[in-house]
């Protein structure tokens, strides 16, 4: 039975590490206002990658397809974005 418990578990976590080190944009959900109506940075993304999680009210990355042009992170009136821009970019 220890198996069967322990797949499930072992499976979920590398694959939340790999989102939260591989993500291109990360909300800092304790400075997020999108809960309060705030939209900025999803009316200027052109890729539109970002969205509103429904579970939390706040902006998270919907589609990894950023191209690091950083309005988002600009434009955001809490400084809650953070976008990683890969070093071959810079």
């Amino acid at each position: 039975g220890r198996g069967l418990n322990r797949s499930p578990t072992m499976s979920y976590i590398p694959r939340t590490v790999i989102q939260i080190s591989e993500a291109a944009v990360t909300v800092d959900e304790s400075k997020c206002i999108a809960d309060k109506g705030c939209r900025v940075c999803i009316d200027v993304c052109p890729m539109d990658i970002l969205s509103i999680d429904e579970q939390t009210g706040k902006a998270y990355m919907k589609h990894d397809e950023c191209w690091y042009c950083l309005p988002c992170q600009k434009d955001c009136p809490t400084g809650a974005i953070q976008v990683a821009i890969p070093y071959l970019v810079r």
